[in-house]
């Protein structure tokens, strides 16, 4: 009797487990809109690419609801695929040394690479999978957002990776986990706060290439997708100052949706991945989270999913081992050194190879329309650039840096400075065009001097975010150890958090100036209207011979663009990084 008694409680306990209670009935409608979003998205993709042109942007306000959500949507896919690029990639430059030689500098070239010089290339693919679909001119514009998002999320994972301590290591080692295992178990949550607040800045940063990749031309033809990016580039061509300002109140509506939805839960789940033994006495919270964990009913359909990860992340997959591992493992190590090394040398050579016929290859075409004062011309630019950056980096970073360490070290804060963080990232530069021509051109201002603000404008928030990151992801232990041994002062700053944050400013700042790499060709030649203004650099002639459509150019300019950010980051950044990565590690 007892026993049935017990067995139909443990049953109406289940049963009562799954039936809906209230808070169900708060969360239900959020994933029903959601869903709807998407169906809504995916109909509208399918639909014939005739229906662009039938379709053309208004500015009527009540249209942007719906171009709001095409936009949202494309970002979200662009971000889900930077995801798995920065899984993939991070991790194959990370772990493997040779694979490593080969994907950082082309990480760095590729983030230096204006996303238009993507567009161009990438258009034509793109509409002849899907010719007669719209589907074909969203994924082009899914990649060009891609790609502005992409590399600062590669930059965070990859360094995350390598500054993994080593202790955790060692303990993985000991628990005999496969390659497999200790990326899922270890490295992936090691790497979640870092590259959270990174995914909040990608996703920013897209606000600013959207106008672009909204607005494709193709020949002679002109492809507009509905979409907050078409509209604000119809009102500026209009200068309806009207619609831009709906446009900024748009923006405003959706950075705070993603920032409650995704981001906030995001980093209130990430916040169990800090590495401490003490906890940290205001941790991040998101009532999103809180509401979905109080839910009855869809928490029990989130188990399965929560159960089917965990299960794949314990799967002893033994992958091939990268030749480090392999270096360690062997049991004849002067054989294994000696095939490591003559591996090294057959690599070395194939990229040298590689190398010189691409460079070659650049030379034989840029030649048919360029001399060699040009390239020495362009050389001058380049390195006027160069100063401009430079100058603008390090302004940034003594703005940052300090702001950055409060707020990550003060969860609450960082809660309320989140949004308008996220904002004033997203806010998109050529906005303030008319502002900076109007006053330029009013006092006579020097354009080499006032448009340089311009190129960092949008920029200076890589370094701001991973501040922001390193500090989040802090330990509190070291915290507690600093206020016992009472470090103060600039001995707190300079023997306790900059060595702490070190690794996540390189990162920022290897970010930040390739984007203001990027940002130089629209910054140092702004138009609006009839009105013209040119600040002498590289960005301004590759803006100029791209309008002039003299590809050789073009080539040249990108070429000498890539080669300064390539030097710079190997002589500057890349030694820096490795002094965080051997000296600065939180072991």
């Amino acid at each position: 009797m007892e026993f049935k008694f017990n067995l139909n409680r443990t049953a109406n306990a289940s049963a009562w487990r799954v039936l809906p209670n209230r808070w169900d009935f708060v969360a239900f409608p959020l994933i029903i809109c959601l869903i709807a979003m998407a169906a809504v998205g995916f109909h509208e993709t399918m639909a014939p690419i005739a229906t662009l042109k039938a379709q053309p942007i208004s500015l009527d306000a009540s249209n942007l609801p719906e171009y709001a959500m095409r936009t949202t949507l494309r970002m979200l896919a662009a971000m889900i695929a930077s995801l798995i690029f920065t899984l993939v990639y991070g991790t194959l430059a990370a772990k493997s040394r040779r694979a490593g030689l080969v994907l950082v500098p082309i990480l760095d070239i590729l983030q230096s690479v204006p996303v238009l010089g993507y567009i161009s290339f990438t258009v034509t693919f793109f509409l002849a999978l899907f010719p007669s679909r719209v589907l074909g001119a969203e994924l082009a514009a899914i990649f060009a957002i891609f790609t502005s998002q992409a590399w600062n999320m590669t930059f965070s994972f990859y360094q995350s990776l390598r500054t993994v301590p080593r202790d955790l290591d060692e303990v993985s080692k000991g628990f005999h986990l496969t390659n497999w295992q200790r990326f899922w178990k270890l490295e992936v949550p090691f790497s979640m706060p870092g590259l959270i607040w990174n995914m909040m800045m990608s996703m920013s940063g897209g606000w600013f290439f959207v106008v672009a990749s909204e607005a494709i031309t193709v020949g002679n033809n002109t492809i507009t997708l509905p979409g907050v990016g078409a509209y604000l580039a119809q009102a500026i061509a209009e200068r309806n100052m009207h619609a831009i300002g709906w446009v900024i109140l748009t923006m405003t509506v959706v950075i705070l949706a993603y920032d409650q939805l995704l981001f906030r839960p995001l980093v209130a789940w990430a916040d169990k991945f800090r590495m401490e033994n003490t906890s940290s006495g205001d941790a991040p919270g998101s009532w999103l989270l809180d509401l979905i964990r109080r839910t009855h009913l869809i928490h029990e359909l989130l188990v399965p999913l929560g159960w089917i990860f965990a299960k794949a992340a314990r799967i002893p997959f033994r992958l091939p081992a990268f030749p480090t591992i392999q270096r360690a493992a062997s049991a004849a190590p002067a054989r294994s050194g000696a095939r490591s090394k003559l591996g090294d040398i057959v690599w070395a050579l194939f990229l040298i190879a590689l190398t010189l016929f691409v460079v070659w290859r650049v030379v034989a075409y840029v030649r048919t329309g360029v001399s060699l004062d040009e390239v020495g011309h362009v050389l001058v630019l380049g390195l006027i650039t160069l100063l401009r950056v430079v100058v603008l980096i390090a302004i940034a970073s003594v703005i940052w840096v300090p702001l950055g360490v409060l707020i990550g070290m003060r969860p609450a804060l960082a809660e309320k400075i989140q949004p308008l963080a996220q904002f004033l990232a997203a806010f998109p530069a050529n906005l303030l065009f008319p502002v900076f021509v109007i006053v330029i051109v009013r006092f006579h201002l020097n354009p080499d001097i006032w448009l340089s603000p311009l190129i960092v404008l949008g920029t200076q928030w890589y370094i701001l975010f991973n501040v922001i990151a390193g500090a989040s992801a802090y330990p509190n232990d070291y915290k507690e150890a600093a206020k016992n041994f009472r470090i103060r002062g600039w001995q707190w700053w300079r023997q306790a958090v900059l060595p702490g944050i070190f690794p996540y400013y390189i990162t920022g700042a290897i970010t930040a100036s390739g984007g203001a790499w990027n940002a130089s060709i629209v910054a140092e030649y702004v138009q609006w209207g009839d009105t013209k203004l040119e600040a002498h650099g590289l960005g301004a002639y590759i803006a100029q011979m791209t309008a002039a459509g003299d590809f050789p150019k073009i080539i040249l300019g990108i070429a000498v663009m890539s080669l300064f950010v390539t030097l710079f980051n190997r002589v500057l950044w890349r030694p820096l990084y490795t002094h965080a990565e051997s000296r600065l590690r939180l072991d």
